[in-house]
């Protein structure tokens, strides 16, 4: 057992932080009081080879691993998670899901652009009554000989605004359950494809979170992905890995948001010292701090077994489950560490809290982490 960062991993880690610091703070505020888009930093991110972490550099990615992918996560996540989900969208759910699975040609037309940033991908599987339960697509997909006819909604599409590349879920034989649900590219501006109002959030509001609407929209038979019936076997898989990124970026909220609470303890004081030398204060630290490394572990634990090509449904799955579990308790702890000025927004904690909240909801909830988990536990 190897706990210790290559350094090559301690590189790029660094770098990550640097960006977060000097670029994403400034700002980071404004942009989640506005719900602002954060467009300019994004095209800089892709610069960086952030949006193609892991894909190989024949595409255009930078051929990292999935350790690495965690480290950016978190470091981005400590300062602006709606810009961190950006990454974790394009990376886990668009660019591995081409990658893996895609063909030549869909990899050469798109992948090449996803992972240099040129293009923005979104992932459209939740629907009004298909969120959690995603084997309940209404979303159609008519055979039409050589090409297929989309109808239905996408609800809470990360990137459902400004992507140019849209993978969707959708059935095309519903006797066949979820062996009938095949998986489209969908370009931007194809007709009958709209976009709906942005979502107004509690938090992540820099991100751009839509309703998509498909109104007989036309894709041609070399815009699937997969064998006919692929689909929900492409969506699970492609899930597992988004898990990962989600995990990174509940353990990049817990952190950042641990780190701003140490500082400010240092700094202010009550009744004639530091309020970290007081014991309620110093416990919750001590308990904090536990907790997130504990995270870190289950964490980095997913990523190790991605990267040795070992089964990571379960580890993925803890992973999500627990990191969440410990952002929100712990960005509820650094609030109350900061008194009332973590009610403020210039402190940044409250930010953190709210943006906490979404880690236990989406690419899975805590409560279908739990099901892959027990599933996991009695098939063993």
């Amino acid at each position: 057992m190897d706990f210790s960062l290559t350094e090559e991993h301690i590189m790029i880690r660094d770098a990550a932080k640097d960006f977060a610091h000097t670029e994403l703070l400034p700002g980071v505020i404004e942009r989640d009081n506005k719900q602002e888009f954060p467009d300019e930093l994004v095209k800089k991110m892709g610069d960086l080879g952030f949006l193609g972490i892991m894909v190989d550099p024949k595409y255009g990615g930078s051929g990292m691993d999935t350790i690495s992918y965690i480290l950016i996560m978190e470091e981005l996540s400590k300062i602006d998670a709606s810009a961190s989900v950006i990454v974790s969208v394009n990376n886990s759910l668009v660019c591995y899901g081409l990658e893996a699975f895609g063909t030549e040609d869909q990899k050469q037309k798109y992948l090449t652009k996803l992972a240099t940033g040129e293009y923005l991908g979104a992932f459209c599987l939740s629907e009004p009554e298909a969120g959690s339960d995603a084997t309940s697509q209404a979303t159609t997909a008519e055979d039409k000989g050589d090409y297929y006819l989309i109808n239905g909604t996408k609800n809470w599409i990360t990137n459902g605004g400004r992507a140019d590349i849209y993978l969707v879920i959708a059935q095309t034989d519903k006797n066949k359950g979820h062996k009938g649900i095949n998986v489209f590219i969908v370009e931007k501006g194809t007709k009958g494809f709209h976009i709906g109002p942005k979502e107004d959030k509690l938090g992540i509001r820099g991100s751009d979170t839509h309703t998509l609407q498909f109104n007989d929209v036309k894709i041609p038979k070399e815009n699937r992905i997969g064998d006919d019936g692929f689909g929900f076997k492409f969506a699970m898989k492609t899930l597992s890995g988004g898990r990962i990124g989600i995990a990174a970026q509940a353990l990049g909220i817990a952190s950042g948001a641990y780190e701003l609470a140490l500082k400010y303890s240092k700094e202010r004081k009550s009744f004639g010292t530091e309020i970290c030398n007081h014991q309620a204060i110093a416990f919750k630290l001590a308990d904090m701090y536990t907790e997130i490394e504990a995270a870190r572990m289950l964490v980095m634990k997913s990523g190790w077994d991605k990267d040795k090509g070992y089964n990571y449904d379960m580890s993925s799955a803890m992973a999500k489950l627990y990191a969440s579990k410990v952002a929100m308790e712990q960005t509820v702890e650094a609030v109350q560490i900061h008194g009332g000025n973590g009610f403020v927004k210039e402190y940044h904690v409250e930010r953190l809290m709210r943006d906490a909240k979404i880690t236990q909801i989406y690419e899975g909830t805590s409560e279908i982490q739990k099901i892959v988990i027990s599933r996991g536990i009695t098939k063993g």
